[in-house]
């Protein structure tokens, strides 16, 4: 919810807006839960309406809007490359002829290949938000393109590490590094070869579905703390150890302890987080007993529920709920 809150901000559309909130299909008050998770299904519905509410496709995050019909046109352009590299000269020399004040690059090497966004301005003549949402359009247009999800060595932006970072890692294959000179997605410069896969009769489908398609990982890239989470969420409200759910996962218990801790997180910790992002839903979405709650999300008993849930945001259930979702710290 963070990153959606933070997306929004630079879309200029205040929390206090609540005709157009509702209008897109989002409650107001759930943008206070910063900690909380949103579905991809639903992020991605809110996108398509604020997309099409504001008529800018990119959603207000560069001075010059993308009207509706900038993303079809664009991959109609490049579906007819031979392949990733001449579909990439394609779009870099669009961009050039599109703005004047920032544009696409492609810098290929031996040791990556590296699309940038590239300026004679400094910073960026762009809002930090649009680093980031037009290198998700570059990796997932061209991944469509070719029919599979290009891996990522690594992805830069120039802007401060947020406090949602965790959430990158359900949006790039690769891992994302903050305050980089330049923004840019770096690839293996052999995946310039990838032949075109696509026609017109599949971009209908691709358009419809945007931006999911093009937003977020598979579940198959998605780091091990993600699909944990989802694992605990199937497991509910069944207790789960380390142990379930390393076999679950098809890994050793330890390989679990080492890649959660090499993605700064531990077994523990996603599972207080999970258990927190439930609690919070539960509790601002719906008017179930305390006490069911916390049965649905395995505790033990209701008192244990309270301890945590206090740990967690320093209230109460009860009190949490009583002050419409508005303490969570």
């Amino acid at each position: 919810m963070g990153y959606l809150a933070a997306l929004l901000q630079a879309a200029e559309v205040s929390p206090t807006d609540t005709a157009l909130l509702q209008k897109v299909g989002l409650d107001p008050t759930r943008l206070t839960q910063a900690d909380a998770r949103i579905g991809e299904a639903e992020f991605s519905a809110i996108y398509r309406a604020l997309a099409f509410a504001l008529d800018d496709e990119m959603l207000r995050l560069f001075p010059r809007a993308f009207r509706h019909g900038a993303l079809k046109f664009t991959c109609l352009a490049l579906m007819d490359a031979k392949n990733l590299m001449v579909a990439l000269h394609r779009w870099t020399y669009m961009s050039r002829m599109l703005r004047d004040d920032l544009h696409m690059v492609l810098l290929p090497d031996p040791a990556s290949a590296r699309i940038a966004i590239a300026s004679t301005q400094t910073p960026l003549p762009c809002k930090p938000f649009a680093q980031d949402m037009l290198l998700k359009v570059v990796h997932g247009v061209l991944s469509w393109l070719v029919g599979q999800r290009l891996p990522l060595i690594r992805v830069d932006f120039t802007f401060a590490q947020p406090s949602f970072a965790s959430d990158y890692l359900a949006l790039y294959p690769g891992p994302v590094f903050f305050n980089q000179a330049q923004a840019a997605l770096h690839l293996e410069p052999e995946l310039l070869q990838l032949p075109i896969r696509r026609n017109k009769h599949e971009l209908n489908e691709f358009l419809l579905r945007a931006p999911e398609d093009w937003l977020f990982v598979g579940e198959h890239e998605k780091r091990l703390g993600l699909r944990l989470r989802a694992y605990l969420a199937e497991r509910l409200p069944l207790p789960a150890t380390a142990e379930s759910a390393a076999e679950a996962l098809h890994v050793s218990a330890r390989t679990l302890h080492r890649r959660l801790a090499d993605e700064g997180t531990s077994f523990q910790r996603v599972k207080d987080e999970f258990r927190r992002d439930m609690a919070l839903q539960m509790l601002t979405r719906g008017h179930e007993p305390i006490n069911a709650i916390s049965a649905q999300l395995g505790f033990d008993s209701t008192a244990s529920f309270h301890r945590a849930f206090r740990g967690w945001t320093g209230d109460t259930p009860g009190a949490f709920r009583g002050a419409g979702a508005t303490t969570t710290r």
